[in-house]
């Protein structure tokens, strides 16, 4: 296990209480660190000790906007910097599993962008190490520790808008350039892999939350479009779930609408409900909750839910009990929503993404 102690005693003075600093290894230089670690890490207090890339020079430029400590000359020396203690994965899907391997075989922890893996497969290669090693995999599903998520839970399982009878989740984006990686079969592309596992993730916490009926949602159909020129790749699915209960779920993804939209709309057998902005609550944190009584806008926060994911990882990390209601945070997890996305593949008659660990 990672020694977790703070690396240098705390200065005269300190309140004892107060959990040490993470100590964070970043892995390349990918636009979405500053958003999803770098800027919630300077605001909650922790440290961006390490970072490498395949290119030096590009890993200086982004350890200068980032913040971090120091730049090292590749992904083994962060994983075997005695400083870090958890690191960071933002690598293409497909380089996930591998990278997230070689960090709990050094025994590392790792918060790992979503998808944790291309495929099942590899999921569960990485969760067996992780439970060899004794350490932590986290994936960075960031929206399940916000207050928005939280409360469409509690409205979904708890009775306020009477027996959940249908759950329905569109992620909606423009194209990426023709480039991206996301287009790319082999480093894990596709709409159901880059958005459409949020919502796949948002129905496995539903199911799990429900007091009455907790389990696994089952997929029961699907439906792809393939980006022209990118056989395998889709651009858009639509996957059909039941939940444990007999709700039906539907999951929209597509990656090449011409708005961007990720909504989650819950119906009862008594009202409805419907988070506009659900995966980025920072930007809208409405909750729209129709009954019996009317129609009301409840605003549930707009800090950042990487904020609040950097603070369920350091309860978990640094021994504090997490917040009620707050979601698995294990290798195992990770495991169960791939399999979920490889089922969706399977129902629109599309193979899931290569495998990467043989």
């Amino acid at each position: 296990m990672t020694d977790t102690s703070p690396a240098t005693p705390p200065p005269a003075g300190a309140d004892p209480r107060t959990p040490a600093p993470l100590r964070i290894g970043v892995l390349g230089a990918a636009r979405i660190t500053r958003e999803a670690l770098a800027d919630p890490a300077r605001r909650t207090g922790h440290r961006v000790v390490a970072l490498a890339a395949r290119d030096r020079g590009r890993a200086q430029e982004a350890a200068g906007a980032l913040g971090a400590e120091r730049v090292l000359d590749g992904y083994a020396d962060v994983l075997g910097d005695p400083e870090v203690e958890v690191v960071y994965d933002p690598l293409a899907n497909a380089l996930h599993a591998p990278a997230n391997l070689a960090a709990v075989r050094a025994g590392r922890h790792v918060l790992t962008e979503k998808p944790s893996a291309a495929c099942a497969a590899d999921a569960r290669v990485v969760r067996d190490a992780a439970a060899a090693a004794g350490v932590h995999v986290v994936e960075a599903f960031h929206h399940l520790h916000h207050p928005v998520h939280r409360r469409l839970v509690e409205l979904a399982v708890g009775g306020e808008l009477g027996d959940l009878v249908r759950v329905e989740v569109d992620m909606l984006m423009p194209a990426p350039p023709a480039d991206d990686p996301r287009w790319s079969l082999e480093l894990g592309g596709g709409a159901v892999m880059d958005l459409g596992c949020y919502g796949l993730r948002t129905l496995r916490e539903l199911a799990a939350q429900d007091p009455r009926h907790a389990g696994e949602p089952r997929v029961t159909g699907a439906r792809a479009v393939e980006r022209p020129g990118s056989p395998g790749v889709d651009a858009e699915l639509v996957a059909d779930l039941v939940l444990p209960s007999g709700a039906v779920g539907v999951v929209r993804s597509r990656m090449d609408g011409e708005e961007l939209r990720f909504s989650c709309r819950l119906v009862g057998s008594r009202g409805e409900a419907y988070a506009p902005g659900f995966v980025k609550p920072q930007l809208d944190d409405r909750v729209v909750v129709r009954d019996g009584s009317g129609e009301r806008t409840e605003h549930l926060g707009t800090r950042s839910s990487y904020d609040h994911q950097l603070d369920a990882l350091a309860r978990l990390l640094r021994g504090a009990p997490p917040v009620p209601g707050a979601p698995r945070l294990d290798a195992d997890d990770a495991v169960a929503t791939m399999e979920l996305v490889d089922a969706c593949y399977a129902a629109a008659g599309l193979a899931p993404r290569p495998a990467a660990l043989g």
